[in-house]
């Protein structure tokens, strides 16, 4: 069965305490809202002044690259052979862009002459040796020297594996534009970036790189960073930063200049959910059915749990779910399998009254969980259903 197929026969409800009370799921279960993945790419395809590309690995999956594409969605910020052929397997009129600085040998050839790829990334001359010699064909590639810009603002840096300062760069545009390929720049502020002002600080940077190289670009990607909205970490509105990025656009004094974005996270974050299970209270320790290395992952190096305030469900004798009383407390939380780094960074807030077999709710759950997610020990979370 397709995918589109599939989807369309997963479970629906009304809401999650609707799909506790039917399925009593024993697994961990992600839920879709496919109305947040709607609202979540109108704001970017209405408020950023350019092609909005979405960050495939924030989350992969074809339930939620189904969602965008119905969502108007039509350009992807890919990064590796793997993601463009996923997504040209479900959408061959996608756009991909290749925005990976560094690429395994071969798989820039690939995607330039079996998916029509034209868009790539450098930060070192050996990488666009490369890339030129595996393309053959120069004529047709943007190439996008990526920028270094550690700016602070945001939860996980992502300067200091790519990106080169504005003197490598403009000697590397001039290699671009010396090869007959069109010069084009990118950078990306930081994962989670809470401050607008970071990318107007970054169009600065490109600034002065263009003026360093002499040579005028053809598009600017100001990457990604955009951040989500978890509760209880509410980041700026995001007109703040498009009115911010429009601001430092009008100051580049290049109106026709194609400028581009890629959300991963704003775009897959709101709109999966996840529901899991308490196998085990032990004292102030619960035991649930998913963790670490399951759809928890990424709280290794971001710790959001304080910042989800997560509902905690029962089922009563009747079958119906409810909260569960009591006053909230720290527990540590744990996850299925043997391994004890298999706990979340820091105690997440819960009714004292929890027990075992309730059930707690994780809301804005769509990004970096999907994708980050290993068999590990036997344990992979893969149920779905939709809510609408």
């Amino acid at each position: 069965m397709n995918a589109p197929a599939a989807f369309e026969t997963l479970p629906r409800f009304a809401s999650a305490l609707k799909a506790i009370e039917s399925l009593k799921p024993s697994e961990p279960l992600y839920l879709v809202h496919p109305e947040k993945f709607a609202a979540a790419a109108k704001q970017f395809l209405d408020g950023f002044p350019g092609d909005v590309l979405y960050a495939v690995k924030a989350n992969p999956h074809p339930i939620a690259l189904i969602q965008l594409w119905n969502a108007g969605i039509r350009h992807f910020d890919t990064a590796s052979l793997g993601e463009i052929e996923v997504v040209k397997g479900l959408f061959p009129d996608a756009v991909c862009h290749f925005m990976a600085p560094v690429r395994l040998p071969g798989q820039a050839k690939a995607a330039f002459e079996k998916h029509s790829v034209n868009d790539f990334v450098v930060d070192s001359d050996s990488e666009l040796d490369k890339l030129l010699a595996e393309t053959g064909n120069p004529k047709r590639l943007r190439v996008f020297v990526r920028l270094v810009a550690q700016l602070g603002g945001a939860l996980l840096e992502m300067s200091s594996k790519y990106g080169c300062r504005p003197e490598e760069a403009a000697k590397l545009l001039k290699r671009v534009r010396a090869a007959g390929a069109q010069p084009c720049l990118t950078f990306h502020v930081g994962s989670q970036c809470l401050s607008p002002f970071s990318y107007a600080q970054a169009i600065e940077i490109a600034q002065r790189t263009i003026a360093l190289a002499g040579v005028e670009i053809t598009a600017l990607d100001v990457g990604g960073g955009f951040p989500a909205a978890y509760s209880g970490q509410e980041p700026p509105p995001y007109h703040w930063y498009f009115d911010m990025i429009k601001e430092a656009l009008n100051s580049l004094g290049r109106p026709n200049l194609n400028v581009m974005c890629e959300p991963g996270r704003a775009l897959s974050a709101p709109g999966i959910s996840l529901v899991a299970q308490v196998v085990m209270r032990r004292g102030d320790r619960l035991y649930l059915n998913d963790g670490i290395y399951g759809s928890f992952d990424e709280q290794r190096f971001t710790s959001f749990d304080e910042d989800y305030p997560p509902s905690a469900l029962t089922l009563d004798a009747k079958g119906k779910a409810k909260a569960v009383s009591g006053e909230k407390r720290p527990f540590s939380v744990y996850g299925p399998t043997c391994d004890s780094a298999d706990v979340l960074p820091r105690p997440v807030p819960l009714p004292d009254g929890i027990a075992n077999g309730d059930y707690i709710l994780f809301d804005a759950m769509g990004a970096y969980t999907v994708s980050s997610r290993s068999p590990f020990n036997g344990y992979y979370p893969d149920s779905w259903a939709v809510i609408a």
